[in-house]
């Protein structure tokens, strides 16, 4: 292709932008996208085996580097498929750029093949910024927008770009005329801190409190040392969103774990306790598992207005940055001697401890899920990468894996989408090559996304600085999320035929690939699997063969709230259900019920 053209512009202002990568899969509607990629050399365009799992990665990149995430897909099928990971980084509040090829101009509204209205289609997941390019002088201003506006909102932003404008002679970059647009790559983030009288006002509000309870999210990130002082202050206890359950360090003996479904019973007892409530860059839908109503004076924190007051009422919200405004409050609160309610706190901290080894240990057929990850505990490296598929892998993941300090841990939350933990450990991969990646999924979202993606682990490893990364496999043939679902919430039984998944060597499948493969079945096994794999001179599949009749128990709920799972469990015949039924009285014993 003579000259220099609109897509040669396209790949030089994502690297104004300080793009190292963009992941996709190609396609005939950015034949002249992938042209200008080669050319230029870079970003290094990394090739998904789809593009649902390619736009998980651009969201991996964003949660795990810290800076937008690009996906790249063609038109029609491309771009639908694109979806999925999009709502991710939208839900999740996390900057990604999707460029979308489009069929040409001229052709559109002719029904033409591949061709879909594709400002339409991604009207709702990229809300804050979707435009098509008409014309060669639009490209350097939407890109600057559509980064600039994904920064500012953490959001997902759309530009496409329909073949000819691709294709077009690069326009000159000195055009000063009316109906151009002259603008410029970068964005620095501003000190956000609230009012002084805000501030005040929110630090009478804990200070008055006798029982005090922190929650963190995912918006402390970068706060820990502020929040521990000023918990220390208040004799607070501290509870943490799925998200943020790797801000803070989990040994603190005032640290309850996860709030929520998912969560601990100490972090159940602290928001029944607790008369004052502050939160801190968290939006956790789980409203049941919050104080009552009037129970407790609230504070939080929050840079999005948005968030504010939308999941329990707030008395005192602040706009500002987790850690400066934590810090501005250091100053008003003072520190207080009685301790009568943080021994509570630990004491329920020491309580939930025995019942989470307990769980762990308890005999299973063949192998304990719970034990699985809690035998990972004490073994991930200082410098690791954690990624999180969804499925019942995410309760043990949040009750009985501690992260070590600064360890960063991802997963799709809010969407809660199976498949993104291979593409999310890939990103987490490919950002920092030098780190070892674990990645914890089950054999649902393995079957989903994970053993395509494992392709792609084995075409890059070899690149790898450190070639570790472990994906570990909870193997039950069982959709076990969604049984342990439709027993709690509709009392029904299991469905076989929709929850039984077929038997997969997810270990042999590894060795196919050239990786290695651990097939795990006994509990005696499972300490030696982790060293092995950690110790491997390349990725390693575990693949761990656990019970699918380990419950999923809400934390510190009375009879009526899971009275569901006995009646499901009733109607269900044959060993398994029999099982299940015997390991959740246990368990309900275990919290001190008696069902």
């Amino acid at each position: 292709m003579a000259g220099r053209t609109v897509s040669d512009l396209l790949v030089e202002r994502l690297s104004a932008w300080g793009v190292d990568r963009v992941f996709g899969y190609s396609g005939d509607g950015i034949d002249a996208v992938m042209g200008a990629l080669r050319r230029a050399g870079k970003p290094e365009f990394v090739q998904a085996r789809h593009e649902e799992a390619a736009a998980f990665m651009a969201v991996g990149h964003a949660k795990y580097a810290g800076g937008p995430g690009v996906c790249l897909s063609t038109q029609g099928p491309g771009a639908v498929h694109l979806l999925n990971g999009l709502y991710d980084a939208k839900l999740d509040g996390k900057p990604v750029v999707a460029i979308v090829g489009q069929q040409a101009s001229t052709v559109l509204g002719s029904a033409y093949q591949q061709e879909i209205d594709l400002v339409r289609l991604f009207g709702d997941v990229c809300a804050q910024f979707v435009q098509a390019a008409h014309a060669p002088e639009q490209l350097p201003m939407l890109i600057d927008r559509a980064f600039r506006t994904a920064l500012a909102t953490r959001s997902p932003t759309c530009v496409i770009l329909p073949h000819d404008v691709q294709t077009a002679p690069a326009p000159d970059p000195q055009t000063h005329r009316h109906g151009v647009m002259m603008t410029s790559p970068g964005l620095r983030p501003a000190r956000v801190v609230p009012h002084e009288d805000d501030l005040r006002a929110a630090a009478e509000v804990l200070s008055a409190g006798e029982r005090v309870a922190i929650m963190v999210g995912q918006g402390a990130y970068g706060a820990a040392d502020e929040i521990v002082e000023l918990a220390g202050r208040l004799g607070a206890g501290i509870t943490t969103s799925l998200l943020g359950k790797p801000v803070l360090d989990e040994a603190l003996p005032y640290h309850t774990g996860v709030m929520g479904h998912l969560g601990t019973t100490a972090s159940a007892e602290l928001m029944r306790g607790c008369d004052t409530l502050l939160l801190i860059g968290t939006n956790d839908p789980w409203t049941e598992f919050y104080p009552a109503p009037g129970q407790a004076r609230a504070v939080q924190i929050d840079i999005d207005g948005r968030q504010l007051g939308v999941r329990y009422p707030v008395e005192v919200p602040l706009v500002g940055d987790a850690g400066e405004t934590v810090r501005a409050l250091l100053g008003m609160v003072p520190a207080r001697d009685d301790r009568a309610w943080r021994d509570r706190v630990e004491g329920w901290v020491r309580r939930w401890n025995e019942i989470a080894q307990a769980r762990a240990d308890a005999p299973a057929e063949p192998m304990n899920p719970q034990y699985v990850v809690r035998t990972l505990t004490g073994r991930v490296p200082d410098d690791a990468r954690i990624a999180v598929d969804v499925g019942s892998v995410v309760y043990w993941y949040a009750r009985h894996l501690r992260l070590p300090r600064g360890v960063p841990a991802h997963l799709s939350s809010t969407l809660a989408s199976m498949g993104c933990g291979l593409p999310y450990g890939i990103a987490a991969k490919l950002s920092a090559p030098e780190r070892p990646v674990l990645v914890l999924t089950g054999d649902g979202a393995m079957q989903m996304t994970g053993l395509a993606e494992l392709v792609t682990v084995a075409a890059r490893w070899r690149d790898w600085a450190d070639p570790r990364f472990v994906i570990c496999v909870l193997n039950n043939r069982d959709l076990a999320e969604v049984s342990w679902e439709q027993r709690e919430m509709e009392g029904e039984p299991r469905f076989t035929t929709s929850q039984q998944l077929p038997d997969v060597p997810y270990a042999g499948y590894a060795e196919l690939l050239g990786l290695q493969g651990l097939r795990v079945s006994s509990p005696g096994e499972m300490a030696a699997a982790w060293e092995t794999a950690l110790a491997a001179d390349r990725p390693v599949v575990i693949d761990a063969t656990v019970d699918p009749a380990v419950p999923l128990l809400p934390p510190g709920q009375p009879f009526e709230k899971v009275k569901g799972m006995y009646a499901g469990l009733a109607a269900e015949e044959g060993d398994q259900a029999r099982r299940a039924e015997a390991h959740l009285r246990r368990e309900r014993a275990d919290e001190g019920y008696d069902d």
